[in-house]
């Protein structure tokens, strides 16, 4: 195994800083402008790269330039204390790993073998329990940028862990809701959805033997799917061999799926949502996938906006009904039905 694990950074600006208006913290790596621009031919991920294996199946990597470390530097005192009382600072604790897909650069998710997606969850799995057990580590992030479209400088196939010491805002707001749904109505908000949604099939795109794949009523994209199990549990170690095997597969599926929507390979966001590692009480949350894909046709992106970015309200070009029929077409001809 190579060792890339880097060393903090104690020039310019590495810390976290606390938006008192949203509540919520902004990472600063000022350091990440100096990353250089690769050579033409070249990708670190790549085998004679010196940063990898000559060989090998999945496997982390520890990102070159992070934004999070375990170790990372002091930050300084804010000194005006008319600012000091209004936000705060924070060292910027945690981790950030690339979680490498394959050895070779032209493959994707779409061409592996069975046994490579289950190597692919099982690294999941590790990932979320190894930095889970730090110390001062709130929330495991496993996720996936896929596409330039959505600032992808290394097209190699990959995705990414950020192991945050604060529970993201987005993630907090879900919980908050959940829980609130369950102590009015004494059950999942997830479960109840995902029965719903398999009773109407309107949005429904398909479903395996342990998870239903749709398009939210209240989606934001056109594209966007949830992968969602039917049953309750709150984080990927919690799932069963045949849940975990399923899953790799339904996956696999998906962007299957996405890549022969417009005979390409398919931009977007993937985000696996479970349970924080803080140690307290979630069982009223439900572990599920949200796939967030900028495009809304072949040559025409979804951009967030004014409205989005502004205001956090979304427009839907599209009827979620309407692109739920267009994916199961789709999924017709990719598993040659």
């Amino acid at each position: 195994m190579v060792d890339n694990e880097n060393k903090p950074v104690n020039s310019g600006i590495y810390e976290l800083r606390w938006n008192p208006f949203l509540g919520w913290w902004v990472m600063y790596a000022s350091s990440r402008q100096k990353r250089p621009l690769l050579p033409k031919d070249y990708c670190p991920f790549c085998p004679g790269s010196g940063k990898v294996p000559q060989k090998y199946d999945v496997m982390m990597y520890n990102n070159d330039f992070p934004i999070l470390r375990l170790d990372p530097p002091k930050v300084k005192d804010i000194k005006n204390a008319g600012l000091a009382k209004i936000v705060k600072t924070a060292r910027s604790y945690g981790k950030c790993e690339v979680i490498l897909y394959s050895s070779e650069h032209q493959s994707h998710i779409g061409s592996f073998t069975d046994d490579k997606m289950f190597s692919l969850m099982n690294l999941w799995k590790n990932r979320y329990q190894e930095l889970g057990n730090e110390k001062k580590v709130k929330y495991v992030y496993i996720f996936e940028n896929r596409g330039e479209v959505v600032g992808v400088t290394i097209p190699h196939p990959h995705g990414q862990v950020y192991a945050y010491p604060f529970i993201p805002k987005k993630v907090e707001l879900e919980l908050r809701e959940s829980k609130r749904y369950h102590q009015k109505n004494k059950s999942c908000i997830h479960c109840d959805l995902v029965k719903a949604e398999t009773e109407i099939q309107d949005r429904v795109v398909m479903q395996s033997k342990y998870f239903t794949v749709f398009i939210p009523y209240f989606a934001e994209y056109p594209y966007q799917v949830w992968i969602v199990p039917g049953r309750h549990f709150q984080n990927i170690l919690q799932m069963s061999s045949a849940e975990t095997d399923d899953l790799a597969i339904t996956f696999r599926t998906v962007v299957k799926m996405y890549d022969a929507l417009f005979n390409m390979p398919f931009p977007y966001m993937m985000c696996l949502h479970q349970e924080p590692v803080d140690g307290k009480n979630y069982t009223h949350y439900h572990f599920h996938i949200e796939f967030y894909p900028p495009l809304r046709s072949q040559v025409t992106q979804k951009f967030n906006a004014g409205s989005e970015t502004g205001a956090w309200v979304h427009g839907n070009p599209s009827s979620p009904e309407e692109k739920a029929e267009e994916l199961r077409q789709v999924l017709k001809k990719v598993e040659g039905k």
